[in-house]
């Protein structure tokens, strides 16, 4: 008995849900009219645009408006990256990158890193075992240490 309660209440709060929405969705913008209704429509001027009533455009269809996370295209043109990133930038598949620390183009275009690995100075190494950077890159383990799971001397 129970519940048969619990769901008679959720149909009922989908139903009120649904009203309230398909309300709002109907609800139309109305203008005054005009006050002397029996003027005519003026001439067209070829010379303007034609002015549309307003509506409502989808976020992904608007025109002019620029995505932030879109890339810069350098279409092949390294000052374009210069300017933009500094001396380290380059135009690799139409963006900007950096060779010295982009694991999808390390030290040349399109030169991905394996999954453990990671870009350190133009070059793919793991640093969970190499001495030179250990743990992140440029950290060099002491003369006479190792370095293990990311970390110098570990015993």
């Amino acid at each position: 008995m129970e519940i048969i309660k619990i769901i008679v209440t959720i149909a009922l709060t989908f139903a009120i849900t649904i009203a309230l929405v398909m309300k709002s969705i109907g609800v139309v913008e109305e203008k005054p009219p005009p006050a002397n209704p029996s003027t005519t429509f003026p001439k067209a001027d070829h010379n303007q645009p034609l002015q549309l009533p307003s509506k409502r455009v989808s976020r992904f269809l608007q025109q002019g408006a620029r995505n932030p996370r879109a890339a810069d295209h350098c279409h092949k043109d390294n000052e374009v990256c210069y300017v933009q990133g500094g001396h380290n930038s380059t135009c690799c598949n139409n963006k900007c990158v950096n060779l010295v620390t982009d694991s999808n183009n390390c030290g040349a275009c399109k030169n991905k890193c394996k999954f453990t690995a990671v870009c350190c100075r133009g070059k793919c190494v793991n640093t969970s075992f190499d001495k030179r950077h250990c743990g992140a890159c440029n950290h060099r383990c002491e003369k006479g240490q190792y370095c293990v799971y990311g970390m110098c001397g570990y015993a």
